[in-house]
C-alpha cells in the first residue's frame, strides 16, 4: 500500500479530490491536517470524502449571494448569526460538510456567543447557501442534518440560476420562494443582479440590490 500525505497533493481551482473508504477517525485527521485557513471545502458522507477547490468565479458569486442574504435580513429587520463555512459534523450520522455560507435566523438567539458547536445538541443552520454544486452528495448531507432551507446558485441549462430547496417530510422539494424572505422574487432577482455586477461593479450592485429590496417591502 502506498501512503500519500495531503500536502503532497495539489488540487487546482475548479477541481475536486474524491477519497473512498475514509473512516471517521481518518476524516478527522484529514481535517486537522488541512487546517482552518484554506480555500478548499469538504463534504464527507458515510465514508466518501470530497475536497473541492473553488474557482474565483465561485467565490465572487458566493460573496454576492451571501451579501444579498445579509441585505435581506437587514432590510426586513431580522436578526441572524452568520456561521460562514463552519464545519458541521455528525459522527453518529457519519457525515460532515462545510457550506459556502450559512445563517441561523430562527435560532439566532440560541446560537449567539456559541464557542463550540455540537449538532447532537445544537440545531442545524436555518439557511445554507451553496455555489456551483455538481453532485447530490451535499443535499443528502443537508437533508440528514435537517437543514430546513438550502439555496443552490449555479448553471442550469447554460444559464445561472438560483434554486431554493425546502425540507419537507424528510425530503427536499424545490420552491419558488423562501419562507425566510416571503413575497420577494429572489429566483429572478439574484441571478439578474449578479449578472449586472459584471458591468456595474460591486458597490453599485449592492446599492441597487438594497434599493430593490426596499421597493419590495
Amino acid at each position: 500500500m502506498v501512503t500519500i500525505e495531503l500536502r503532497q497533493l495539489k488540487i487546482e481551482p475548479g477541481e475536486k479530490l474524491l477519497l473512498h473508504d475514509v473512516s471517521w477517525e481518518k476524516f478527522e485527521s484529514i481535517l486537522k491536517e488541512l487546517g482552518e485557513h484554506r480555500n478548499s471545502r469538504i463534504a464527507y458522507y458515510k465514508g466518501t470524502l470530497e475536497i473541492m477547490a473553488p474557482l474565483p468565479e465561485h467565490e465572487k458569486a458566493n460573496e454576492f449571494v451571501s451579501d444579498f442574504a445579509k441585505i435581506l435580513l437587514e432590510e426586513l429587520d431580522l436578526d441572524a448569526e452568520c456561521f460562514g463555512s463552519t464545519t458541521f459534523n455528525r459522527q453518529d450520522l457519519n457525515l460532515g460538510l462545510e457550506p459556502d455560507q450559512c445563517f441561523y435566523i430562527k435560532h439566532h438567539a440560541l446560537m449567539r456567543g456559541l464557542r463550540k458547536l455540537d449538532l447532537t445538541i445544537d440545531p442545524p443552520p436555518d439557511l445554507a447557501i451553496e455555489i456551483d454544486v455538481t453532485s447530490k452528495t451535499k443535499l443528502d448531507i443537508y437533508r440528514e442534518l435537517g437543514v430546513p432551507e438550502v439555496w443552490l446558485y449555479g448553471k442550469v441549462k447554460h444559464n445561472m440560476s438560483l434554486r431554493i430547496f425546502l425540507l419537507q417530510n424528510g425530503e427536499y422539494l424545490e420552491s419558488t420562494s423562501s419562507p425566510n424572505f416571503p413575497n420577494i422574487p429572489l429566483l429572478t432577482a439574484i441571478p439578474r443582479f449578479i449578472d449586472r455586477s459584471t458591468t456595474m461593479g460591486r458597490r453599485e450592485t449592492i446599492k441597487a440590490f438594497r434599493a430593490w429590496v426596499r421597493s419590495q417591502i
